[in-house]
Formats: structure tokens, C-alpha cells, sequence
């Protein structure tokens, strides 16, 4: 497949060329929003899908048909990626555009307009898990190596990824008094009915009853896991091999404490006081 063994680096970071060009890049980062914009904004493997689903059905008020017959890469395209002109629909209606792309990169467009930011934070620990077993699947992302070796690499915000997830999260939640911004954590999805509700009426979408219930049923991991508009099974087996595993793995909160070995939670915990000791940012999560 084309582009499958480059790595782009743009603005300090890398990324799989696969998706990333030069020039997609740079699209993105002059991208002109719009103030009816809804950009999703997360690190990789932070439930990015998820949320991608839940807006579609906000936005349709509880109507199943587009989250059945479009994939979400459709009705929500990536902006740094190279469909993403040709994916956007000229539309009066919000845009749903998500990103990975950080914050410096993109805050200085974003504050040109009133576009809403929604930055999806989870536990780095499941992140890493999560990312390692992405990488197993992912054709386009190197071999992971171990777990020890790819958590090094995960710590030392280096390899085919976005940078770290420390400067991500650091970096986004700093803007919250620069954007319209409403941060939500994978851990919050948990509790969907609620989760649902207040970013309804963040976006000025409120829902009748049996519009929630429509949502929070298909939203559920069982339900989006074997929907193919969802669970990645369209794309062809050169790029995502899903017979080394599944894109929607588990969806639980947690799962790092299968993987990590009482050194590795120890190191990890000394670097995550490190990098988040000067932070007033609050997490939503365990950290033992």
C-alpha cells in the first residue's frame, strides 16, 4: 500500500504516513473553522470512535440511519488526514471534524472562531495498553516490540504517534479559557446516560427521552463492536490485520492492570508525578 513504511514529521512530532502528507498537514493547520464547527480533539486510543458516535446521534437526534450506513470516518473525517478536503460536505448544518493533532499546532486557527472543542482525556495507562495492541493490528504502524520496549517509548513521547500524551493533555486543557472547550474523559462514557445528556445540552441539542435511549443503546461498546460502520472491518486486511486482534478490543476502564508489572506501574507512576506536577488539572482516574 502506498505511503505504508514513511513517517511524516510535522511540528516536532511523527506520524504514519499512511494518512499524512506533507501537504494534509499543512491543510490542517491553516484550516479555516467555522463557528458551527464541533471538533473532537484526543490522543490516540482515548475513545476517539466513541465519541464520534455519540455526536452523530446527537446531532440526528436518536436516528440510527447515518451511524448504520456511513462510516465514522465519513461523518466525522479526520482533518490532518489526506481525504479529509475531499471527505468534508459542504453543509449549513455543524460539522463534526476530530482530530489528533495538538494543540499548538491548531489552537492559534481555532480561537479565529467560535468552533466548539471537545478534548477526550483517558487514563494514560489504558492509552498505552490500548496503543500497544493498536500497533499489533495497525499494518501501517511499526512493530511494537515488546510491551516494556513500547512503553519506554510511550513515556519518552517518541515512535509513530503524536508526540506525548503529557504535552497533549497539558497543552489542550491549557486553552480551556482561550476556546469553548468542554473536556470529558473516556472514564465519564462509563456513565453514557449522564455523558449524553451534557454534551446535548453543550451543544445546545437537547434530547426527548427515547432520543437518549436510542443513543446510550447504540453506543454501547456490544452494540458498536460489531457494527461495521464502527469496528474498522471495512478497511482491507493489508492496512488493519483484525486477525491479530480487534480494533474495539474490550472498552473497559482498567485493562493496564493486566499488562503492567509492578516495576513498569512504579516507573510509570514516577514519571506521570514528574510531567503532571506543576499542573492544577484534576484527572478522572486511578492512577493505582
Amino acid at each position: 500500500m502506498d505511503r505504508m513504511e514513511v513517517t511524516e514529521t510535522f511540528a516536532g512530532i511523527s506520524l504514519p504516513g499512511h494518512l499524512h502528507t506533507e501537504e494534509s498537514l499543512r491543510f490542517a493547520s491553516s484550516f479555516q473553522f467555522r463557528d458551527t464547527d464541533v471538533v473532537i480533539v484526543t490522543y490516540p486510543k482515548s475513545g476517539t470512535t466513541w465519541m464520534q458516535e455519540i455526536l452523530t446521534l446527537i446531532h440526528s437526534k436518536g436516528d440510527l440511519e447515518p451511524a448504520k450506513t456511513i462510516p465514522n470516518w465519513a461523518r466525522a473525517p479526520w482533518l490532518e488526514h489526506t481525504y479529509f478536503k475531499d471527505m468534508l460536505q459542504e453543509t449549513s448544518r455543524p460539522r463534526l471534524i476530530t482530530t489528533h493533532l495538538p494543540c499548538q499546532v491548531l489552537a492559534p486557527t481555532l480561537r479565529k472562531s467560535k468552533a466548539k472543542v471537545i478534548y477526550m482525556a483517558r487514563n494514560p495507562k489504558d492509552v498505552a495498553v490500548s496503543f500497544y495492541h493498536f500497533h499489533k493490528m495497525a499494518k501501517f504502524l511499526p512493530d511494537p516490540g515488546s510491551f516494556e520496549d513500547f512503553l519506554v517509548r510511550f513515556l519518552e513521547g517518541t515512535g509513530e504517534w503524536y508526540g506525548s500524551w503529557f504535552d497533549h493533555v497539558k497543552g489542550w486543557l491549557s486553552q480551556r479559557a482561550e476556546l469553548d472547550l468542554f473536556y470529558i474523559t473516556y472514564e465519564d462514557l462509563h456513565q453514557l446516560g449522564r455523558s449524553v445528556e451534557r454534551l446535548a445540552d453543550w451543544l445546545g441539542c437537547p434530547l426527548q427521552p427515547e432520543e437518549s435511549r436510542a443513543i446510550q443503546q447504540h453506543c454501547s461498546f456490544s452494540s458498536m463492536r460489531e457494527n461495521a460502520m464502527v469496528n474498522y472491518t471495512l478497511i482491507p486486511c493489508e492496512i488493519m490485520d483484525h486477525s491479530r486482534g480487534r480494533f474495539m478490543r474490550k472498552g473497559i476502564v482498567g485493562d493496564w492492570r493486566d499488562h503492567f508489572t509492578p516495576v513498569q506501574n512504579m516507573r510509570f507512576h514516577k514519571i506521570y508525578q514528574e510531567e503532571m506536577q506543576d499542573s492544577s488539572l484534576r484527572f478522572r482516574w486511578l492512577m493505582d
